[in-house]
Parts: structure tokens; C-alpha cells; sequence
């Protein structure tokens, strides 16, 4: 993934989540179209290390 387009990748899901405060419906269907299923599996890969992390962290 390259790191200068992360700022305008998160511009963006901002954006979506704005919108989907405003008008729900049309919102969620952006959103839903602006999310692939690679940046599904990266987020949920993330919270899972992070989760692991803490968790290792916490029993030290």
C-alpha cells in the first residue's frame, strides 16, 4: 500500500461517514462501494494483531 495516499484515503471514509449521517441510506451505499474486501481484510487483520498485542501486554 502506498503511504501518500493514505491521507486521502481517510479524507474520504470521513467523507462517506458524513454522508451517511446526512442521508443514511445513500451514505451507506457509498460507503459500501468505497470499501473493498482487501481493506476489510487488512482492518480486521490489524484489529486481530492489535488485539493480540494488547492482550500479550496485559498478561506481562
Amino acid at each position: 500500500m502506498r503511504t501518500d495516499r493514505l491521507s486521502d484515503l481517510v479524507v474520504g471514509a470521513a467523507g462517506n461517514v458524513a454522508g451517511a449521517v446526512v442521508d443514511p441510506r445513500q451514505g451507506f451505499n457509498m460507503l459500501r462501494s468505497a470499501v473493498s474486501s482487501r481493506t476489510v481484510v487488512t482492518v480486521a487483520a490489524g484489529l486481530v494483531v492489535g488485539f493480540l498485542l494488547a492482550r500479550a501486554t496485559r498478561r506481562a
